[in-house]
């Protein structure tokens, strides 16, 4: 059991590739892996698209398991943009979920709660642009329990296995 008070991802409000609203409440209840990626990007995050894939299709069928991915240039990644992208990659909408919204509100979530990049050691200024190839995994009561390194195959392997481990508690 984790303490009561331990770090919490807060609440907040974003965009589906289905421009609908997405909120904390639609993961109630459920296991999360999140990870921060832009369509134009031509360097990790296409490997990083292959590791999510490479978890919905483990997942497909478990409600239980919700794949997040959050753009952080929200400005170019429109709903349109992100319908696009989801449908070259193969996304199922069900298990797969492609967000957008405020620029501020992505790099805050990523910096101060998901702590996206702590394996840098360093605080980045809130303009200074977001790209890192964690995957972070988060529990039902929105607690971090793992970051992984999603360009990695054992990572993934392990990351697979850790969900599996959190499904039993």
């Amino acid at each position: 059991e984790l303490p009561e008070n331990f770090h919490q991802i807060r609440p907040f409000s974003l965009v589906n590739q289905r421009n609908e609203t997405f909120t904390e409440a639609d993961i109630e209840g459920k296991i999360c892996v999140v990870n921060f990626f832009f369509t134009s990007c031509p360097g990790i995050c296409p490997k990083m698209a292959a590791s999510m894939s490479d978890l919905q299709k483990e997942f497909l069928e478990d409600d239980h398991i919700q794949l997040l991915s959050h753009s952080v240039t929200p400005d170019y990644d429109s709903v349109p943009v992100l319908q696009r992208y989801a449908t070259d990659e193969g996304v199922d909408f069900n298990r797969w979920k492609l967000l957008t919204g405020k620029r501020s509100e992505i790099y805050n979530l990523g910096r101060k709660y998901y702590f996206v990049e702590e394996d840098e050691g360093i605080m980045r200024e809130e303009d200074y642009f977001l790209h890192t190839e964690n995957f972070i995994l988060i529990d039902k009561q929105r607690h971090i329990r793992g970051i992984y390194n999603g360009i990695d195959p054992n990572s993934i392997q392990s990351l697979i296995a850790d969900i599996k481990v959190l499904e039993k508690e």
